[in-house]
């Protein structure tokens, strides 16, 4: 960037009253408790509900979120209609624990080749869209260790029960490690620091998303297959807002599924994932004409070491590619919408 030059700034419309959203559009795990009731109501709409399950070397956790998820959501109530794990190339036993417990298995290098391949979570979102069937894709995280049914039912059940809702996020108490116990907490940290102070000075009805980048979220296949994504850090961060763009706050809801306990990052490993979730969001207010910058975002996140008194620069290169829309993909139309 030009030191010289200062960018432009639009922060768009004014902040906006989302106490209607709240009441109409966010939901406790516990009001789809009724998971029967769910089933019929999917089949009489005709729809197929598909659970992705992104990995990188998850076998200490994957098993578990195969067996609970399977034996009461597809065996016991057939809510979902396939399990599945999208692998980035694992190097321990999680594809081979995963096949073991019944998951259907991709290695997302292995499709879509002539699309060439990147490694990351948006990625193996992205290619799931290919792969699986469903009309509702559900998508969690495989490294929760309190895994539960909720975390499905709770996210597919607004998509049912409400045809205008089109994208559900969840929310829910995070514990962190501290002092050798555990501690409530509201956000997780790149939330509370970057994410919702930029939505709030340019996208303020988001503000009313509790965790933006929550790993946990179902969304339809109709508006999924629309629009871009980051292949990196960036995938929560910009469906919301690409979804947000295209239908309106009112298509999306939340759902609080109450407690999630999972592996934490390290402060130095969110500073990484800040700098590509904020070139995702530059990204769009540049798309959406809220900031005009003169050159093009560096893709080099700077960070220190030291040892011995010595203090060494490491550099990442964090580009956030993005993936076009998949219905842009010959194989994907050809595969869905011939």
């Amino acid at each position: 960037m030009n030191p010289e030059a200062e960018p432009s700034v639009s922060t768009g419309s004014p902040a906006v009253d989302t106490s209607q959203w709240l009441a109409s559009r966010t939901f406790h795990h516990s009001n789809f408790w009724d998971i029967k009731w769910l089933v019929e109501e999917k089949q009489r709409q005709g729809l197929t509900v598909s659970l992705c399950l992104p990995t990188l070397n998850e076998e200490a956790t994957i098993g578990q979120e195969i067996v609970i998820l399977k034996a009461e959501l597809a065996d016991r109530y057939p809510l979902l209609d396939e399990i599945a794990v999208v692998d980035s190339g694992s190097t321990d036993r999680t594809c081979e624990i995963a096949a073991s417990f019944g998951a259907d298995v991709y290695i997302a290098s292995d499709h879509l080749v002539e699309c060439g391949n990147y490694r990351g979570k948006g990625e193996n979102l992205w290619k799931a869209l290919y792969l699986l069937r469903g009309d509702i894709i559900v998508y969690v995280d495989s490294d929760i260790k309190n895994i539960h049914p909720r975390f499905v039912y709770g996210l597919v059940g607004p998509l049912i029960q409400n045809p205008d809702i089109q994208y559900v996020k969840a929310f829910y108490d995070r514990p962190m490690a501290y002092s050798g116990g555990l501690r409530p907490t509201g956000g997780g940290r790149v939330t509370e620091i970057l994410i919702r102070p930029l939505f709030s000075l340019f996208y303020p009805e988001l503000t009313a998303i509790l965790q933006p980048l929550s790993g946990e979220y179902a969304g339809r296949r109709a508006i999924l297959e629309q629009i871009p994504f980051p292949v990196g850090y960036g995938v929560e961060t910009a469906m919301l807002i690409d979804i947000y763009q295209r239908l309106g706050l009112h298509a999306l809801a939340q759902t609080d599924l109450n407690r999630r306990i999972h592996r934490n990052q390290e402060t130095i490993a969110l500073g990484r994932m800040a700098f590509g979730v904020l070139r995702t969001f530059v990204s769009r207010l540049r798309q959406d004409q809220k900031i005009v910058l003169q050159d093009a975002l560096p893709s080099i996140m700077r960070q220190f070491e030291v040892a011995d008194g010595r203090y060494r620069q490491i550099e990442h290169v964090i580009e956030e590619i993005e993936r076009q829309p998949i219905l842009e993909v010959p194989a994907y139309r050809e595969k869905f919408h011939k």
